[in-house]
């Protein structure tokens, strides 16, 4: 009996991280998903160019219909290795709810849903943001950022943003950290992992129009880098391709900042 294929399952796999993530594991079996179908066959045809096989399905990630046919999706084509989620909006977004559910809600209901498929050695990677790191820990919005599918948990949020979306991405980073943490025990009693990263600021086409929103604070950040550069789509599939890895079969539960340093500078501002 032939070996069923183990599946790396990828959201946003049509943006720039996504991408990225995609060709690291170019020698997996790929599952790309997206809003779009066209994104998805545009995704898929720009990565067999380069010699790499991927499926790939669209996916509504605030629809819970959607997130089945999702994980039915996967489970019809293979077995489920590892979630990495990279999709999400930035602050450019105006529409608070629509923030808070595609940054904050999705990510639990896709945690949920592949905990389902989860086995021994599965793992979930969760990209989160540096600027989570800039909301400092608050029994008075910790409880709603660790429960966003809870009645009420927006509106607890909104009382501490002041109307701001930038603020709000930032609440609902904190709140993906926190669900790393809030799920690690439960993946852990099946053997599986849970981990979130945090990028810094990514030349991704997402990066770059916050960039062009906001020039100076872009190039404030630039200059507060240790490092002295912006972050490429790679250097996050990297640390994902290793946090996938049996050689992180220790690591969940946990964040890894993936910032050039920046963070700690931003703060002191």
């Amino acid at each position: 009996m032939a070996t069923q294929k183990q599946s790396i399952v990828i959201t946003g796999g049509a943006g720039g991280i996504g991408t990225a993530c995609a060709k690291a594991f170019k020698d997996e079996h790929l599952i790309l998903t997206d809003y779009s179908q066209k994104d998805v066959d545009r995704a898929i045809e720009d990565l067999k160019k380069e010699g790499i096989t991927a499926i790939g399905i669209a996916c509504d990630i605030t629809s819970k219909e959607d997130i089945e046919k999702l994980t039915k999706f996967v489970s019809d084509n293979g077995t489920f290795k590892a979630l990495i989620h990279t999709a999400g909006v930035s602050g450019t977004m105006k529409d608070l709810q629509k923030i808070y559910d595609i940054d904050l809600v999705a990510p639990e209901v896709l945690i949920d849903a592949f905990y389902e498929l989860a086995t021994q050695g599965s793992v979930a990677v969760i990209l989160s943001s540096m600027m989570g790191h800039t909301v400092p820990p608050s029994e008075n919005y910790d409880e709603a950022l660790s429960n966003p599918q809870a009645q009420g948990s927006f509106e607890t949020i909104k009382k501490f943003i002041d109307g701001s979306s930038d603020m709000l991405y930032n609440f609902a980073k904190r709140g993906t950290i926190l669900l790393t943490q809030k799920h690690a025990n439960k993946w852990g009693s099946k053997g599986a992992r849970i981990v979130a990263v945090s990028p810094g600021v990514i030349e991704t086409p997402m990066g770059l129009k916050a960039a062009e929103e906001h020039p100076e604070r872009m190039e404030m950040i630039k200059k507060a880098t240790p490092l002295g550069r912006n972050g490429q789509p790679e250097d996050i599939a990297d640390v994902v391709y290793f946090l996938v890895s049996d050689k992180a079969r220790f690591i969940t539960g946990t964040d890894i900042i993936v910032d050039g340093g920046v963070v700690n500078n931003i703060k002191k501002m």
